[in-house]
């Protein structure tokens, strides 16, 4: 028998905490509530939930720091919840870790779409090598071409990817298991967010043909939520705020790049063999 998911809702608004809380029972999760963020912290310690939902603006210590404490020990979806428009404010949150993002006042209809989104992305101890999928063998024609400029997929050069079972990629010292969930670098292991993650093996799989910033959009939020629907210049630029962490995290120059590299104007696609 499949266990309950579960959630945990960090919010000091109680009319809105009530909202979330029936959101998120009627979409099959047992639900914790937090009225801060001190307690929220705790309450994904003690529950270990697959999705927490986290206001900003919170009467304890700020939504940003909630978010750094709880990607210490949790690789929960984490969705922002804020009535603040600054975009700077949303690419904090998600440079300490959130994987999205919602504005105040809120649809419950497009929580519920992006959450399940959210989980066609499986834990890493949900998934196992013999669920994973087959991987896109990286396109082997075309020459090379500059990191900054436009390049049709069809023009990409090879590379040299080693595919030594499905889900499991070697580049350039990477190495990533999509079966265990696990990244590590020249054989150190790399935490990654479930986002983080999705993105890399996205690129990996596709060797050096381009993914465009649409596109990744899609991939992370699912055919479901955003079959032929609008994407925005936020939507595009939070891919940018996860990629610059996966970067970072890797220890990847933009300016050189190992793994990741960025054709301008379009998209990223992987660096060349070394």
């Amino acid at each position: 028998m499949e266990t309950q998911r579960v959630a945990v809702i960090i919010e000091d608004d109680k009319d809105i905490r009530d909202l979330l809380n029936a959101v998120l029972e009627q979409s099959g999760f047992k639900v914790f509530t937090s009225p801060n963020g001190a307690e929220g912290v705790e309450a994904v310690r003690t529950h270990n939930p697959t999705v927490v939902t986290l206001d900003l603006g919170l009467p304890d210590i700020d939504g940003f720091e909630v978010i750094r404490q709880v990607r210490l020990f949790s690789d929960a979806y984490i969705v922002m919840l804020t009535a603040r428009a600054e975009e700077l404010d949303t690419l904090m949150g998600l440079e300490a870790g959130a994987d999205d993002y919602i504005t105040k006042p809120f649809r419950p209809r497009e929580l519920r779409a992006r959450i399940s989104a959210m989980l066609r992305r499986p834990r890493g101890s949900e998934e196992n090598a013999t669920t994973a999928p087959q991987p896109a063998v990286p396109d082997a024609a075309g020459a090379s071409a500059e990191s900054t400029t436009p390049t049709a997929p069809a023009a990409a050069a090879p590379v040299q990817t080693e595919i030594t079972e499905a889900g499991h990629f070697r580049h350039n010292g990477l190495s990533l298991d999509f079966g265990s969930r696990t990244t590590e670098v020249d054989g150190t292991p790399v935490e990654l967010t479930r986002t983080e993650f999705e993105l890399l093996h996205a690129v990996l799989e596709s060797g050096r043909r381009v993914r465009t910033k649409t596109d990744l959009v899609r991939r992370l939020r699912g055919d479901e939520y955003d079959a032929g629907g609008f994407i925005s210049e936020a939507d595009e630029r939070t891919v940018e705020v996860h990629v610059g962490n996966v970067r970072r995290k890797l220890g990847d120059d933009s300016r050189s790049p190992r793994w990741l590299e960025t054709v301008r104007g379009v998209g990223y696609r992987l660096a060349p063999a070394r």
